[in-house]
């Protein structure tokens, strides 16, 4: 999923904003992508780490090809429709990559955070690729204060540890690839059903990642609980499924730049459920930091 405009414009509900229903409906979206990195964490404490994503993916893939031809959704290509995914395939491969590897050695807080960067790395980028995506004084403002609570989390003291320091600097190369999928997407996104954008690049990249299990986990599976089963449930059907083919989905209907209104429900969902399910430590600087990035994200979408 992207945090950023991939739509094309002139879309009504850009302008009078969301229906009540829809607005409910997105912020439930936004707290429950928030608290994903905390079940990705839950679940890496008995599965290896390609081994986690493989299996999520694939199993949403599953999900979504089977969901679409009960309810009769388009699932058909042509060849210029998949010469244009397999960009987003390969760049999704390697987003996900860095995440799960970045998150394996970091909080579920600091990847949350990190994470939330992404708005505005996209609003950097757009600013270049996109025509009539210019960045603005408020935008400017919003992406400074955003990276500043970014900056806030390397300065946090569990981040003086060594793998904790290079998790959350993975993560961000995590961001800057999904930042590069997120802009080419918009550019193709009116070519595709949101369920063709969502489906297909994690049927592209889910044997890169089970290649990468068998060859880097080492232990794929170390042990299976309770737990380790519900956060995979939650990973797989509740965010990669319903989640990613629900968002595409409100992007498609409303366009994104509404939408962004509610993202910063997200950082705060994630460090709160980090804090309360896997108690991790809430310091001063996760503190300023998720002040800053939610702040920059209101900043950035507050209407003119």
């Amino acid at each position: 999923m992207s945090f950023k405009n991939i739509s094309g414009n002139g879309n009504p509900a850009q302008v009078g904003g969301l229906p009540p229903g829809a607005a409910v409906y997105t912020v439930f979206i936004c707290l429950l992508f928030g608290a994903n990195a905390v079940a990705v964490k839950i679940s890496l404490l008995g599965l290896g780490i390609f081994t986690t994503a493989s299996l999520r993916f694939a199993i949403a893939s599953v999900a979504i090809l089977s969901w679409a031809r009960f309810t009769g959704k388009p699932l058909a290509l042509d060849q210029g429709q998949l010469v244009k995914l397999i960009p987003i395939g390969v760049l999704f491969f390697f987003q996900l990559t860095f995440f799960y590897v970045g998150l394996s050695l970091t909080t579920a807080s600091h990847g949350t955070l990190i994470i939330n960067a992404l708005p505005f790395v996209i609003m950097v980028l757009a600013h270049f690729f996109i025509p009539g995506e210019t960045v603005t004084w408020n935008k400017t403002a919003g992406m400074l204060l955003g990276f500043s609570g970014v900056l806030f989390l390397f300065l946090d003291q569990i981040s003086l540890d060594g793998d904790a320091l290079q998790g959350d600097l993975i993560i961000l190369m995590a961001v800057m690839v999904w930042g590069c999928n997120a802009v080419y997407v918009k550019k193709v996104i009116q070519d595709f059903h949101p369920v063709q954008i969502s489906l297909y690049p994690m049927i592209m990249a889910t044997p890169g990642l089970f290649g990468c299990a068998l060859l880097i986990d080492g232990e794929m599976v170390k042990f299976v609980n309770s737990n380790i089963l519900g956060s995979m449930f939650y990973q797989t059907f509740v965010t990669a499924s319903f989640g990613f083919v629900a968002w595409n989905t409100l992007i498609s209907r409303y366009g994104a730049t509404v939408l962004h209104s509610f993202v910063f429900i997200m950082p705060v969902s994630g460090v709160f459920f980090g804090v309360l399910m896997l108690k991790e430590p809430l310091t001063p600087n996760l503190i300023l930091s998720i002040i800053l990035v939610t702040t920059g994200l209101i900043v950035v979408n507050k209407k003119r």
